[in-house]
């Protein structure tokens, strides 16, 4: 789910393309705007799936129905058309007690271009027992007692049925392990709390954002996102330029939030994106890992500086990010380059961040996983090796939250993994409708941040 172009990487297969290195790719097809949500939902998200919760019996909420919002579909490389969906794929899920509406079909698609149609959501399975909303409205998890709820929150979109019964909207901070720091609620709006149920599929933050936190400045300024990472950052295909930016801009504009992204590296859509100029900017650097290697530059030195450009400070101070996206470490696990120690390595790096911006708020991505067809050549263990290192970042997460930082991690791994091949465009990176679901997981934990 997470997270720069001075230098290159030597080539070798990663998640830049075949051999990957620095570069980003600028043209390539334009991000239609679709439709925005339908019933109560925020404008146009995605039902994005089940992201990171404890799952537990209990009855779910009933799910949000918003309409898929994809962008057109995308074109192949080498500009064979797909003939994409343009909604966005959500992951199904069952909505315990209730008819989930979420897992939505896609849209009927077309070429991109132009407005992409947008999907009608398909309601989802419905489950006698406790079943989970695959991205609808959390169940809130018990509130009793202040209590946590673990995330449950409809991407993009608040629930269109359903009241705050008892515990209602998490009013304990949305955590997955601990309050942290008090813990800013993040549980699914709207949706009826079952009594005592923990909320399936919810956002695996960690609660460093304490209550009444707000990242952004309160002048009416922008908000100033720095999305940080690798190639899935940047969008590397010509036909995803922007990657995940895209929809998560619209997303954002679309519900009035005032943002803008900061970087030194520059790509996107070459039109508006709801009505206005899209930010192109960005730190996503193509092939690159946590800290340097023999064979791989590391986003590391964007910390100390400037990603190796002469003279260059740090990129933190140089654009004073309010909030940072940080996705990275699947060039790591491409080279299985010490992979035991990679956790620790991404803690290095967001400690880093803090000494330098100590009030900045890190959203630290689980990313996905790899598409692993030994058919194509792929490499079957990837997606392993991925699984491993993710599993590592939310106790990562969690130490920095209990000392305080302002930070939140979300899965983007387990709603990629069943649909994984219509998500993916090669073995690493995301297709279109792959970076809208992205967007919607980005923006399920920003939404009441910004």
């Amino acid at each position: 789910m997470v997270v720069v172009g001075c230098g290159k990487g030597s080539q070798g297969s990663s998640p830049g393309g075949a051999t990957e290195h620095g570069g980003v790719s600028a043209s390539g097809g334009q991000n239609s705007r679709g439709g925005t949500s339908s019933a109560g939902g925020a404008a146009g998200a995605q039902i994005s799936g089940g992201q990171t919760g404890i799952a537990s019996s209990g009855p779910g909420g009933a799910g949000g129905s918003s309409s898929a919002t994809g962008p057109g579909g995308t074109s192949g490389i080498g500009g064979k058309a797909s003939g994409g969906s343009a909604g966005a794929s959500g992951t199904g899920g069952a909505s315990g007690g209730g008819a989930g509406q979420g897992a939505g079909a896609s849209g009927s698609g077309g070429t991109s271009g132009g407005a992409g149609a947008a999907g009608a959501q398909s309601g989802g399975t419905s489950a006698s027992t406790g079943g989970q909303a695959g991205g609808g409205a959390g169940s809130g998890g018990s509130a009793s007692s202040g209590g946590r709820a673990t995330g449950g929150q409809v991407a993009g979109g608040k629930s269109s049925s359903g009241s705050a019964g008892s515990g209602g909207a998490a009013t304990g901070g949305s955590t997955n392990n601990s309050g942290g720091q008090g813990g800013k609620a993040t549980g699914g709006a709207g949706a009826s709390s079952g009594s005592g149920g923990a909320a399936t599929g919810g956002v695996s933050d960690t609660g460093g954002s304490s209550a009444g936190y707000h990242p952004c400045p309160s002048d009416g300024t922008a908000c100033k996102i720095m999305p940080f990472g690798d190639s899935i950052t940047d969008g590397y295909n010509s036909d995803t330029p922007g990657g995940y930016r895209v929809e998560l801009f619209r997303l954002a504009h679309s519900a009035g939030k005032n943002v803008t992204f900061v970087g030194h590296l520059s790509n996107g859509p070459g039109s508006p994106v709801d009505g206005v100029t899209f930010p192109p900017n960005h730190e996503g650097h193509s092939g690159w890992t946590i800290y340097p290697t023999s064979s791989r530059s590391g986003i590391s030195t964007c910390l100390s500086n400037g990603c190796g450009a002469p003279n260059q400070q740090s990129v933190m101070l140089t654009y004073t990010p309010h909030i940072v996206l940080l996705m990275i470490g699947t060039n790591d696990a491409i080279d299985n380059y010490d992979m035991s120690n990679a956790p620790k390595r991404l803690g290095d790096l967001i400690d880093t961040i803090y000494t330098q911006l100590p009030n900045v708020l890190i959203v630290v991505a689980q990313p996905i996983p790899s598409r692993g067809d030994a058919s194509k050549g792929d490499d079957t263990a990837l997606s392993a090796r991925i699984k491993t290192y993710d599993d590592g970042i939310p106790a990562i997460v969690k130490a920095r939250a209990d000392a305080g930082k302002h930070i939140l991690a979300v899965d983007m791994y387990t709603p990629f993994n069943p649909d994984k091949t219509s998500l993916l465009e090669d073995q690493w990176h995301p297709n279109l409708q792959g970076y809208v679901l992205l967007a919607t997981q980005w923006y399920s934990v920003l939404q009441s941040l910004l």
